[in-house]
């Protein structure tokens, strides 16, 4: 493993970040992970370590980093939604260290895909994106959710009838929750006021639909939160359509939860990111070195 940590510098904060330089070749498109809060760049069950070196080992470089407030890197703790800066400045380093890299992918699961639909508009150094069950939470979206996706698999579930017939289970806490669910699922969203903040589905939605560059969606099947993007989806035609289209690939694994937390899981979520770069970037592989460093 040829692995280098790296601190620099964002908005006056120090921020820490771990460079996975690749295995082979040279290659001008390199991997950025943006990490997904609250947690820092080793992730889950060390998920963004066994990624970034399986990706480095493939002749990917990546990136992983602490934005500002997280892990090892100072500064306020701040949500996806204000790390714009954060991601620059790690790109920004990222070539700098590499500097045969001309290009950049962006990977993030959950709030962090989201944020990095958003970002990748604003770099022109960002030519793809690979999102993760991506985050559009509202409150109506998640009863919703729960509603179509969650209380049927219970209701199928053999558990849950075991505990019925056992005479364990506690029914007026179960019944008050479904009817609170099914409250807020109805409920009609207030008319927007001047002022008001454009709700993370429709900005999502026009951050993903606006990118003209190739993206590679990955859901887990068992994952409410990416059962609710795609039903979120599914509601704008023009989503849809972006989903379904030509620059845009959808892959489900269907029995995985929401962070890939099994061996065999994360393994399949790393071949799907390598294979799907090398097929949309086929020309930024295999460079030989030149004096300048860039290939």
């Amino acid at each position: 493993m040829n692995e280098q940590p790296l601190f620099f510098e964002c908005a006056g904060e120090r921020l820490l970040g771990m460079l996975h330089h690749a295995s082979g070749s040279a290659s001008a498109v390199g991997l950025l992970l943006v990490v997904g809060g609250p947690q820092y760049r080793v992730g889950s069950h060390r998920q963004f370590v066994l990624l970034a070196r399986s990706l480095a080992a493939q002749g990917i470089p990546v990136f992983r980093f602490d934005y500002r407030g997280m892990g090892d890197s100072t500064g306020e703790r701040r949500d996806f939604e204000a790390i714009e800066q954060d991601v620059r400045a790690a790109v920004d380093v990222f070539m700098e260290h590499e500097p045969r890299l001309h290009r950049i992918v962006l990977w993030g699961l959950c709030d962090a895909a989201s944020a990095n639909a958003v970002y990748a508009n604003l770099d022109g150094r960002v030519v793809g994106q690979i999102a993760v069950n991506p985050w559009v939470r509202t409150e109506e979206s998640e009863a919703r959710t729960f509603i179509r996706h969650y209380y049927p698999r219970r209701a199928m579930s053999g558990s849950f009838w075991r505990q019925i017939a056992s005479l364990r289970y506690d029914f007026i806490p179960a019944v008050r929750d479904f009817f609170a669910v099914l409250g807020s699922s109805i409920a009609m969203r207030p008319a927007a006021r001047a002022g008001d903040v454009t709700p993370l589905p429709e900005r999502l939605r026009v951050a993903q639909t606006a990118f003209p560059g190739p993206v590679l969606v990955i859901v887990s099947g068992r994952d409410l939160t990416a059962k609710e993007y795609l039903d979120t989806v599914n509601q704008a035609p023009d989503w849809r359509a972006w989903l379904n289209g030509a620059t845009t690939e959808l892959r489900v694994l269907e029995d995985a939860d929401h962070t890939f937390s099994r061996a065999d899981w994360r393994d399949q979520l790393s071949d799907w990111s390598a294979t799907w770069i090398k097929q949309r970037f086929p020309g930024d592989f295999g460079h030989t070195r030149t004096s300048s460093g860039r290939g």
